[in-house]
């Protein structure tokens, strides 16, 4: 950092809560009606997620789950129904988690002391903060995405933004520079400047109200921060599904609540074709083999690592006599998917082309 912002702050604050004034997002569904609970939801959802991506899945949510106890009343394969489509699904878990946590310990209240808020499921520092802030009336600094940029580059601090030195030296700015007054709308300008002007690549620094306090725009050097993750290869994954067909009907398989696709039905994977008889031995009581196996039909991009996903076909002439799991395994009829969470990738897997015998497009 270059700059004293202590001294900034004042200045900083005004020219940037004038700029919220005319053209800050004022009337986003969760600042309608807002309390905790929505400004939670929200929060969580915009968690590595775009405006214009959540607010559908945010009005659905709303709908079906209004408030904490609907929420904490709710089965998790319901919640994350609701939830497919988003990914991380971590947050939908510690969301249904942390609404149980409330409904049990705070009458399905908010809780509003800062350190009870940061000990719920999937809140960190950031998240309490903005909810604090934006549903209670209190006053505290706040540190997503979006505001890390800007302070990145408004104070040209040095180091990827994951590493800890950076982002210690990223909260103490956002300290100095959040004001006790007028905090929600000083927080909503800051997230609104990054996700509308001072932008990932090709920021729109002659709309930016704030270029008198930025040292990387007076330096010229808008494009080195934030400074970017060490680049690394991303690692290629293969996984092997297993579709077992009988009529109309599927074999879905639970995940593991923790991990990838934690806590959704998807379909049970293995390493390789070796490996299929010793799965429906342990799970089914039969041995089947695969009619086709269809390599690398869809590849599938996560944050750290790419899949390629290939398909094994089982037609059963008959449903198995045993099941091992009847919790976490389960014969679905094809109209009845819909009512299950599955990851994109396998809802797509699942198409009518796929069950018909053709690739996904």
């Amino acid at each position: 950092m270059h700059a004293d912002s202590g001294l900034l702050s004042a200045p900083y604050a005004q020219s940037l809560l004038d700029w919220f004034q005319l053209h800050g997002r004022h009337s986003l569904p969760w600042q309608i009606d807002k309390n905790a609970y929505r400004v939670w939801l929200s929060e969580i959802m915009l968690q590595q997620t775009q405006v214009a991506t959540v607010i559908p899945y945010y009005q659905r949510f709303l709908e079906q789950f209004p408030d904490i106890q609907s929420l904490a009343d709710a089965g998790i394969d319901e919640v994350l129904q609701y939830w497919q489509g988003l990914g991380y699904y971590a947050r939908a878990r510690n969301l249904h988690h942390a609404a149980v946590i409330m409904r049990d310990q705070y009458q399905s209240q908010f809780p509003q002391q800062i350190e009870q808020v940061m000990a719920l499921p999937g809140i960190g520092r950031s998240t309490a903060g903005a909810i604090l802030t934006f549903a209670c009336g209190q006053s505290w600094p706040i540190l997503d995405g979006n505001v890390k940029r800007v302070l990145a580059r408004n104070f040209r601090v040095r180091g990827w933004y994951q590493q800890a030195k950076t982002m210690n030296t990223l909260w103490k700015i956002s300290e100095q520079l959040t004001p006790s007054r007028n905090t929600d709308q000083f927080n909503q300008a800051m997230m609104d400047l990054g996700a509308t002007v001072c932008l990932k690549s090709k920021p729109k620094c002659g709309l930016c109200p704030l270029t008198q306090h930025c040292e990387s725009y007076l330096h010229a050097e808008q494009t080195s921060y934030p400074e970017k993750k060490p680049a690394r290869a991303k690692p290629q994954k293969q996984t092997l599904m297993l579709l077992h067909r009988y009529q109309q009907q599927v074999l879905l398989y639970r995940r593991p609540a923790s991990g990838i696709w934690g806590g959704l039905w998807s379909l049970p994977e293995v390493g390789g074709k070796e490996e299929i008889e010793d799965w429906q031995a342990g799970s089914l009581a039969c041995a089947q083999p695969p009619s086709e196996i269809k390599t690398n039909v869809l590849k599938h991009q996560f944050t750290h690592f790419s899949l390629d996903i290939s398909v094994a076909v089982i037609d059963l002439d008959r449903l198995p006599a045993r099941v091992a799991d009847e919790e976490n395994i389960a014969f679905v009829a094809r109209a009845d998917l819909s009512r299950y969470g599955l990851p994109t990738p396998v809802r797509k897997l699942l198409s009518d082309e796929m069950i018909n015998g053709s690739s996904p497009a």
